[in-house]
């Protein structure tokens, strides 16, 4: 996998009449090893989450449960956005990938797992400051 560039990652998915089951395991569909997993919920409608990126962190974005979109800015202000609704799939986004997190459905739960553990250094939470970061 290449690690500069977002991808989708598609997880196994296990069907039975019971329930359908989805796994993760590092390094055959997860391109790090784990050190932080969080989630995010009851985000209250209209509101957007992220709106940053991360000098070293890699991160894995999977919706448990509902919807919502991962929109991704490239430094010359171009906009990719991934709709996300399914938890056998997610997105990768390698570091120093400015995004941010809009359009969450009701009850929609997000799943984030990071290559690093929590490091308020490592965020770039200006857009000038990380387009000046991506041109050095």
């Amino acid at each position: 996998m290449n690690k500069n560039s977002v991808k989708l990652l598609n997880f196994p998915k296990i069907t039975d009449p019971r329930g359908n089951l989805t796994f993760l395991q590092h390094s055959s569909q997860i391109p790090f090893e784990i050190k932080r997993t969080f989630w995010v919920y009851d985000v209250p409608g209209g509101e957007v989450r992220g709106g940053h990126a991360f000098y070293k962190q890699q991160e894995v974005i999977i919706a448990l449960s509902g919807s919502f979109d991962v929109v991704i800015t490239k430094t010359d202000g171009t906009i990719e956005k991934h709709s996300l609704n399914r938890s056998y799939y997610g997105i990768y986004l390698p570091a120093l990938t400015w995004r941010h997190i809009e359009n969450f459905s009701t009850n929609a739960l997000s799943l984030h797992i990071s290559s690093d553990f929590f490091s308020k250094e490592d965020y770039l939470r200006d857009f000038n400051d990380f387009k000046a970061v991506n041109h050095e």
